[in-house]
């Protein structure tokens, strides 16, 4: 099994590091046609309008939308539940739009107003979370089930083949959200690189 981290900026280094420990080959994921022969791909936390500059420029963010519209399942953390949403409710352009949700960016405030906390996931018990400028879901589709909250607000959510945080699993040393990642890469159809 492969699993491509999307490495135009972000927590690359932090996803690659979580596979490893759990005997999964990532791969660093910079062109188009870094997607061949991928099981998965996670887009990681980082700045998503400069992530999205650099996927439009070398031509990811069209080879990205493709594959997952082809079945490839991926999994967003922070920046990257906010690359795969259908709505930003506070910004003007969608990027990927690819998960039945509307998310509000920066929704827990500004870089000093980072904090840990227990979230409660479906399945997975209590989950250490790391929320850093994390964005906020504001409306979820029918199709997406919340499988964690933070209180009463959805932050793990789950459409089919794609899974999106709005914390950063991969900055805890709990490896449970990307194994449940991993098993739903196993359980995937077979997709064909477009």
């Amino acid at each position: 099994m492969t699993i491509g981290v999307l490495a135009v900026q972000g927590d690359v280094r932090e996803h690659l590091r979580t596979l490893a420990r759990l005997g999964v080959k990532g791969r660093p994921v910079r062109r188009p046609d870094h997607l061949a022969g991928l099981d998965g791909i996670i887009l990681p936390g980082g700045e998503s309008t400069a992530m999205w500059r650099l996927m439009t420029a070398t031509g990811l963010a069209d080879a990205v939308r493709r594959a997952i519209l082809a079945g490839l399942p991926a999994f967003g953390t922070c920046a990257g539940m906010i690359l795969l949403a259908r709505q930003i409710t506070n910004w003007p352009e969608t990027f990927l739009g690819v998960l039945d949700v509307a998310v509000e960016r920066n929704a827990t405030g500004r870089q000093v107003d980072s904090f840990e906390a227990l979230v409660t996931a479906n399945g997975l018990g209590e989950l250490p979370a790391v929320f850093i400028r994390a964005p906020a879901v504001r409306e979820i589709g029918p199709g997406v089930r919340a499988l964690g909250r933070l209180g009463d607000e959805p932050v793990l959510v789950k459409q089919g083949p794609l899974l999106a945080a709005s914390f950063h699993p991969e900055l805890t040393g709990d490896t449970r959200v990307h194994e449940l990642f991993i098993q739903m890469c196993r359980k995937g159809e077979p997709w064909q690189h477009a």
